[in-house]
């Protein structure tokens, strides 16, 4: 088994427990290779046996890893999804951040979920991602996204307007801060928080959101997936945002998005006790009352 490492600064109270994910490794003998500047940060803190190899880009790993595991929150977990790529490989998401919806694993869970993989006892689930396409290449190879596509105003108070399409169809022109286009697994991101639904992954739908519409009768709306969707945008500025997951660039007016489902989905490792609805159950707290 070959398994890449990914993964961002942590606290401190982390490091016994990265320390037995690497001892755990090398009890298995599994071939390791490092993100070289996570390389340079686990150096001075963890007591690595090997000089491991390191990874910097997709070219580096796409045939010589079997499995990624991303150490850190959900915004390193979306960062890995550009190593990756359309490669397949599955990645486990070990959570040293705070509310951890794909990073999922929990540090005291960290060899038991080693131990799974190694005997098979897990399952890959498959999560849906879009692509954005320009007639002028934005954000270039990296024109996917795991979680959300947002348009957002920039630097003017004022609203803006995003005339929105399905296809040929005319949908509607959102007045509001900017618009959110939401994968089921970016369900529980940005469009929940604002006012989005929770769509199960696997679903094949996306949710339009509105951020702060002017209209108060303005609702979220779920589309399906094979859908095509076009935006127009318009306000008093020439600039605004467009973000895929936490990748951000400056478009201007005359720009028309279209964002349709990638060619491709990603592999999410999940042992026999993790599934999506002991996770949304658990991180929100449903049902939790101190009557009870």
């Amino acid at each position: 088994m070959k398994v890449g490492i990914y993964g961002r600064a942590f606290n401190d109270s982390f490091i016994p427990n990265i320390q037995e994910l690497f001892n755990t490794l090398e009890l298995f003998a599994w071939e390791i290779t490092i993100y070289q500047p996570f390389r340079s940060y686990l150096a001075p803190r963890l007591s690595l046996a090997n000089d491991y190899p390191v990874f910097n880009k997709y070219e580096d790993i796409v045939e010589d890893v079997d499995v990624l595991i991303s150490i850190g929150g959900d915004g390193t977990f979306l960062e890995t999804i550009n190593i990756v790529r359309s490669s397949g490989i599955p990645i486990l998401g070990v959570n040293t951040g705070r509310l951890g919806f794909l990073a999922s694993t929990y540090k005291e869970d960290i060899v038991d979920v080693l131990y799974s993989i190694k005997e098979g006892k897990f399952r890959l689930q498959t999560r849906s991602l879009i692509n954005l396409i320009t007639e002028e290449g934005l954000f270039g190879k990296d024109n996917f996204a795991l979680n959300e596509l947002t348009v957002h105003k920039k630097d003017s108070s004022s609203m803006i307007t995003i005339h929105t399409y399905i296809g040929d169809l005319y949908l509607n022109s959102y007045w509001a801060d900017g618009l959110i286009i939401a994968t089921p697994t970016g369900s529980t991101a940005y469009s929940l928080s604002c006012g989005g639904p929770i769509i199960v992954p696997g679903a094949k739908d996306y949710v339009i959101t509105p951020i702060a519409p002017h209209n108060l009768n303005v609702r979220p709306i779920i589309v399906p997936d094979d859908r095509t969707i076009r935006l127009k945008i318009e306000g008093r500025g020439r600039e605004y945002l467009c973000s895929l997951d936490s990748r951000s660039v400056t478009i201007d007016s005359a720009i028309e998005l279209t964002i349709k489902k990638a060619n491709f989905q990603l592999n999410v490792i999940q042992t026999e006790n993790q599934n999506f609805l002991n996770t949304i159950r658990n991180k929100m707290m449903w049902g939790l009352d101190r009557r009870n």
